[in-house]
């Protein structure tokens, strides 16, 4: 599994003209599942993006996590994350777990994420999507549940 975190002050999602999601300062996260993908990887993807401290303190250092602050979420599924770019100029995305893999991770996410009581905004898995951010910053953040980077 992999997901993209950048800190925001401000998202949103939107399928043609209906805003489907939008939060103020948090996290959009951009996720895509990989074919294989576990619990386990589920797992770590929630814990990395609810302690990741990347939010600023008092002093400006990146120390405090997005429950510290009372951050929001916005969930966007990419499956582009799962592609293979090493060869040739089209990217493969043989690696990426099917859409109805795919689509249970990422609703999984955001029950577990609404479960801790985190304030949760989504996309619409499989739409094609505008999103817009203002990166705060910026810090963007690469995670991979399986270590590769």
């Amino acid at each position: 599994m992999r997901a993209v975190i950048q800190r925001v002050g401000s998202a949103s999602v939107s399928v043609g003209d209906m805003v489907t999601g939008r939060i103020g300062p948090g996290f959009l996260v951009y996720l895509g599942v990989m074919e294989g993908d576990t619990e386990e990887d589920l797992s770590y993807i929630l814990d990395k993006i609810t302690h990741m401290r990347i939010v600023n303190d008092a002093e400006g250092k990146m120390n405090r996590d997005i429950a510290e602050t009372g951050g929001e979420f916005l969930i966007v599924s990419q499956f582009t994350l799962c592609g293979d770019c090493r060869k040739g100029r089209r990217p493969s995305f043989s690696a990426a777990a099917s859409p109805d893999r795919g689509k249970y991770y990422y609703l999984a996410l955001i029950d577990l994420l609404k479960n801790k009581g985190f304030s949760v905004q989504t996309g619409v898995f499989g739409a094609h999507m505008q999103v817009s951010s203002i990166n705060d910053g910026p810090v963007t953040m690469l995670l991979d549940s399986r270590k590769l980077f």
